[in-house]
């Protein structure tokens, strides 16, 4: 089983790529819900233990965690301590459910690829990419969402240029969907995998 990386940094485009791959009949483990469901389940007694007062009715408050992780460097190490190891259990569960069924490919959507060594375990990764413009006017435009977060966000991210150098393929999405979407078949053909014209999809 062929086992497909795909990152990106925030406001490239990388879940609705995503969604492309899933549409070609890619399994998907997209990591980013695998936390929002954690953090609805059994990640909530161990992240409130480590920051009290971020959870409430049973979940995780996430503008909660943001305020107390805004100024604390040190906070993300130890957030990371607890989620990472769960999704990593939540993944082996989707691949191993995967290899059962003989699929032929897989693809782990995975925000922070690069940034954990998740490289290392991929056969091939693609890397989502935009201009920082396009990038920019994307992410400012999310409810929430101020010049001061997407710093902080972008700084914990490696930069999206040596993202696209370290890449085995990239997706573009300048040119908008359906430019993207003939890359992402255009990955499948190379990979041998069977693709599925538009008017299939």
């Amino acid at each position: 089983m062929l086992l497909l990386g795909l990152t990106g940094s925030i406001g490239t485009g990388k879940s609705t790529t995503a969604k492309m791959f899933a549409a070609q009949g890619i399994p998907v483990n997209d990591a980013d819900q695998v936390v929002h469901e954690l953090y609805a389940g059994e990640a909530v007694p161990l992240i409130e233990a480590a920051f009290p007062g971020t959870t409430a009715d049973g979940k995780v408050d996430r503008a909660l965690l943001a305020r107390q992780l805004i100024d604390n460097p040190e906070g993300f190490k130890r957030l990371e301590a607890i989620v990472h190891p769960l999704v990593r259990q939540k993944e082996v569960a989707f691949l191993e459910q995967e290899r059962a069924k003989g699929t032929p490919a897989v693809l782990l959507d995975i925000p922070l690829l690069y940034e954990t060594g998740g490289e290392k375990r991929l056969d091939k990764v693609i890397v989502v990419t935009c201009s920082p413009e396009t990038q920019a006017e994307r992410v400012l435009a999310r409810p929430g969402m101020t010049e001061e977060k997407f710093k902080s966000i972008l700084a914990r991210q490696v930069p999206d240029a040596e993202k696209r150098q370290r890449a085995d393929f990239i997706v573009d999405t300048e040119q908008g969907m359906e430019a993207a979407r003939a890359q992402v078949r255009d990955i499948l053909t190379e990979l041998g995998l069977e693709t599925k014209e538009p008017d299939d999809a």
